[in-house]
Protein backbone atom coordinates (compact mmCIF):
# COMPACT_ATOMS: atom_id res chain seq x y z
CA UNK A 1 0.00 0.00 0.00
CA UNK A 2 1.26 3.45 -0.94
CA UNK A 3 1.99 6.15 1.58
CA UNK A 4 -0.40 8.95 0.66
CA UNK A 5 1.36 12.32 0.57
CA UNK A 6 -0.21 14.99 2.75
CA UNK A 7 -0.61 18.61 1.73
CA UNK A 8 -0.94 20.28 -1.62
CA UNK A 9 2.54 21.29 -2.68
CA UNK A 10 3.41 20.81 -6.34
CA UNK A 11 6.64 20.29 -8.23
CA UNK A 12 7.27 20.14 -11.96
CA UNK A 13 9.36 17.11 -12.95
CA UNK A 14 10.96 17.34 -16.41
CA UNK A 15 12.19 13.95 -17.65
CA UNK A 16 14.84 13.23 -20.29
CA UNK A 17 14.42 16.22 -22.60
CA UNK A 18 17.89 15.47 -23.90
CA UNK A 19 19.34 15.77 -27.40
CA UNK A 20 19.61 11.99 -27.87
CA UNK A 21 16.07 11.35 -26.62
CA UNK A 22 14.31 14.15 -28.50
CA UNK A 23 16.03 13.47 -31.82
CA UNK A 24 13.36 12.06 -34.13
CA UNK A 25 10.43 12.32 -31.73
CA UNK A 26 6.97 13.37 -32.81
CA UNK A 27 6.51 17.16 -32.94
CA UNK A 28 9.65 17.70 -30.88
CA UNK A 29 9.83 21.48 -31.41
CA UNK A 30 6.22 22.00 -30.28
CA UNK A 31 6.62 19.74 -27.26
CA UNK A 32 9.90 21.39 -26.22
CA UNK A 33 8.17 24.78 -26.49
CA UNK A 34 5.32 23.54 -24.28
CA UNK A 35 7.77 22.17 -21.71
CA UNK A 36 9.65 25.49 -21.72
CA UNK A 37 6.34 27.29 -21.16
CA UNK A 38 5.48 24.99 -18.23
CA UNK A 39 8.94 25.61 -16.72
CA UNK A 40 8.49 29.38 -17.06
CA UNK A 41 5.07 29.20 -15.41
CA UNK A 42 6.37 27.00 -12.58
CA UNK A 43 9.24 29.35 -11.87
CA UNK A 44 6.93 32.39 -11.95
CA UNK A 45 4.67 30.68 -9.39
CA UNK A 46 7.62 29.56 -7.20
CA UNK A 47 6.95 25.91 -7.97
CA UNK A 48 10.09 23.76 -7.73
CA UNK A 49 11.38 22.36 -11.04
CA UNK A 50 13.29 19.07 -10.91
CA UNK A 51 15.28 17.81 -13.89
CA UNK A 52 15.71 14.09 -14.58
CA UNK A 53 18.49 13.08 -16.97
CA UNK A 54 19.04 9.59 -18.39
CA UNK A 55 22.40 7.89 -18.90
CA UNK A 56 23.01 4.63 -20.77
CA UNK A 57 25.36 3.11 -23.36
CA UNK A 58 23.83 5.21 -26.16
CA UNK A 59 23.87 8.40 -24.05
CA UNK A 60 26.95 8.34 -21.83
CA UNK A 61 27.33 11.12 -19.28
CA UNK A 62 28.63 14.38 -20.80
CA UNK A 63 28.23 13.16 -24.40
CA UNK A 64 26.48 15.45 -26.94
CA UNK A 65 23.41 13.15 -26.89
CA UNK A 66 23.22 13.31 -23.07
CA UNK A 67 22.95 17.12 -22.97
CA UNK A 68 19.66 18.96 -22.42
CA UNK A 69 18.11 20.37 -25.59
CA UNK A 70 19.35 23.95 -26.05
CA UNK A 71 15.88 25.44 -25.40
CA UNK A 72 15.81 24.08 -21.83
CA UNK A 73 18.34 25.07 -19.22
CA UNK A 74 18.05 24.07 -15.56
CA UNK A 75 18.39 27.11 -13.31
CA UNK A 76 20.92 27.28 -10.52
CA UNK A 77 19.59 25.46 -7.48
CA UNK A 78 17.05 23.34 -9.35
CA UNK A 79 17.63 19.67 -8.45
CA UNK A 80 19.10 17.40 -11.11
CA UNK A 81 18.42 13.70 -10.83
CA UNK A 82 20.46 11.19 -12.82
CA UNK A 83 18.90 7.87 -13.77
CA UNK A 84 19.72 4.62 -15.56
CA UNK A 85 16.24 3.04 -15.70
CA UNK A 86 12.89 4.06 -17.21
CA UNK A 87 11.30 5.15 -13.94
CA UNK A 88 12.70 8.36 -12.55
CA UNK A 89 12.37 6.83 -9.07
CA UNK A 90 14.46 3.67 -9.47
CA UNK A 91 17.89 4.02 -7.87
CA UNK A 92 17.79 7.82 -7.97
CA UNK A 93 17.52 10.66 -5.48
CA UNK A 94 14.08 11.78 -6.75
CA UNK A 95 12.13 10.51 -3.72
CA UNK A 96 14.52 12.25 -1.34
CA UNK A 97 14.40 15.51 -3.30
CA UNK A 98 10.58 15.46 -3.32
CA UNK A 99 10.46 14.70 0.42
CA UNK A 100 12.82 17.59 1.20
CA UNK A 101 10.50 19.89 -0.74
CA UNK A 102 7.40 18.38 0.95
CA UNK A 103 5.83 17.70 -2.45
CA UNK A 104 2.51 15.89 -2.69
CA UNK A 105 1.55 16.74 -6.31
CA UNK A 106 3.80 16.00 -9.26
CA UNK A 107 3.31 17.72 -12.59
CA UNK A 108 5.06 15.63 -15.25
CA UNK A 109 6.52 16.44 -18.68
CA UNK A 110 9.24 15.06 -20.95
CA UNK A 111 10.15 12.02 -23.01
CA UNK A 112 9.79 9.31 -24.07
CA UNK A 113 6.07 8.85 -23.55
CA UNK A 114 5.96 5.06 -23.80
CA UNK A 115 9.05 4.43 -21.69
CA UNK A 116 10.24 6.93 -19.12
CA UNK A 117 7.12 9.09 -18.88
CA UNK A 118 4.81 6.08 -18.53
CA UNK A 119 7.09 4.39 -15.96
CA UNK A 120 7.50 7.61 -13.99
CA UNK A 121 3.76 8.41 -14.07
CA UNK A 122 2.89 5.01 -12.62
CA UNK A 123 5.74 5.40 -10.12
CA UNK A 124 4.25 8.72 -8.98
CA UNK A 125 0.86 7.16 -8.30
CA UNK A 126 2.26 3.99 -6.76
CA UNK A 127 4.26 6.12 -4.29
CA UNK A 128 1.18 8.02 -3.13
CA UNK A 129 1.57 11.32 -4.97
CA UNK A 130 -1.12 13.15 -6.91
CA UNK A 131 -0.29 13.47 -10.61
CA UNK A 132 -0.96 15.88 -13.42
CA UNK A 133 0.48 14.82 -16.78
CA UNK A 134 0.96 17.78 -19.10
CA UNK A 135 -0.93 16.43 -22.09
CA UNK A 136 0.92 18.44 -24.75
CA UNK A 137 4.37 18.32 -23.14
CA UNK A 138 5.48 14.73 -23.69
CA UNK A 139 6.46 12.88 -26.85
CA UNK A 140 8.09 9.80 -28.34
CA UNK A 141 8.92 8.25 -31.69
CA UNK A 142 6.79 5.86 -33.71
CA UNK A 143 7.44 2.14 -33.26
CA UNK A 144 7.84 -0.19 -36.23
CA UNK A 145 6.83 -3.73 -35.32
CA UNK A 146 8.28 -6.95 -36.72
CA UNK A 147 5.05 -7.64 -38.61
CA UNK A 148 5.51 -4.44 -40.61
CA UNK A 149 2.86 -2.41 -38.83
CA UNK A 150 3.61 0.86 -37.08
CA UNK A 151 2.35 2.31 -33.83
CA UNK A 152 2.35 6.03 -34.51
CA UNK A 153 3.85 8.34 -31.88
CA UNK A 154 0.69 10.47 -31.80
CA UNK A 155 -1.28 7.35 -30.85
CA UNK A 156 1.18 6.49 -28.06
CA UNK A 157 0.89 10.03 -26.65
CA UNK A 158 -2.90 9.94 -26.88
CA UNK A 159 -3.02 6.53 -25.18
CA UNK A 160 -1.05 7.72 -22.15
CA UNK A 161 -3.12 10.91 -21.91
CA UNK A 162 -6.29 8.80 -21.84
CA UNK A 163 -4.85 6.40 -19.26
CA UNK A 164 -3.73 9.19 -16.93
CA UNK A 165 -7.11 10.87 -17.22
CA UNK A 166 -9.12 7.75 -16.33
CA UNK A 167 -6.93 5.73 -13.96
CA UNK A 168 -8.19 5.44 -10.42
CA UNK A 169 -6.00 5.09 -7.32
CA UNK A 170 -7.30 5.31 -3.74
CA UNK A 171 -6.87 8.71 -2.07
CA UNK A 172 -4.95 10.13 -5.04
CA UNK A 173 -5.95 12.55 -7.76
CA UNK A 174 -4.62 12.20 -11.27
CA UNK A 175 -5.41 13.73 -14.62
CA UNK A 176 -4.11 15.74 -17.54
CA UNK A 177 -3.88 19.41 -18.45
CA UNK A 178 -2.24 21.36 -21.26
CA UNK A 179 0.87 23.45 -20.63
CA UNK A 180 -1.29 26.56 -20.93
CA UNK A 181 -4.05 25.33 -18.61
CA UNK A 182 -2.05 23.56 -15.90
CA UNK A 183 -2.98 24.55 -12.38
CA UNK A 184 -0.14 23.75 -10.01
CA UNK A 185 -2.48 24.23 -7.02
CA UNK A 186 -5.08 21.73 -8.31
CA UNK A 187 -3.88 18.15 -8.75
CA UNK A 188 -5.04 16.27 -11.78
CA UNK A 189 -6.48 18.98 -13.90
CA UNK A 190 -6.87 22.40 -15.33
CA UNK A 191 -7.61 25.80 -13.89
Amino acid sequence: MATIREGNKAALVVVDVQVGVMNGTWEAARVIGNIAHAVERARAENIPVLWVQHTDEEMPTDSPQWQWVPELVPAAGEPRIHKHFNSSFEQTSLSEELAALEVSHIVLAGAATNWCIRATAYGVLERGYDLTLISDAHTTGSIELENGSTIEAATIVQDLNIAMQWLSYPDRTNGIASAEQINFARPGGEQ
